[in-house]
């Protein structure tokens, strides 16, 4: 297993951005229940987000976030950056 975390930059089309984002977070949480998504949530200044997947590798992270609303309604996303990251510190139970 990996951990990638992914830099989001989303662009100013905010209307469709905020249309879409009910069923991404319908998304995000099947994957949060489904043990594929560690963590996510945007920026304060609705700029961008940051998503922390726990996939098999690079591919699979792609796939992921493929099959995101976000990036299926396309003009959303400005730029995506996927860093594979190394946990040193993980949450106390």
């Amino acid at each position: 297993m990996a951990i990638y975390a992914l830099y989001i930059r989303f662009t100013d089309n905010e209307e469709r951005r905020l249309a879409t984002r009910p069923v991404h977070r319908e998304y995000l949480k099947s994957l949060f229940d489904a043990g594929k998504l560690i963590e996510a949530g945007p920026f304060t200044d609705d700029s961008g987000a940051i998503f922390v997947y726990d996939v098999d590798d690079l591919p699979a992270a792609e796939a992921q976030l493929a099959q995101d609303p976000y990036s299926i309604t396309g003009g959303i996303l400005e730029s995506v950056a996927f860093h594979e990251w190394n946990r040193v510190f993980l949450p106390k139970a």
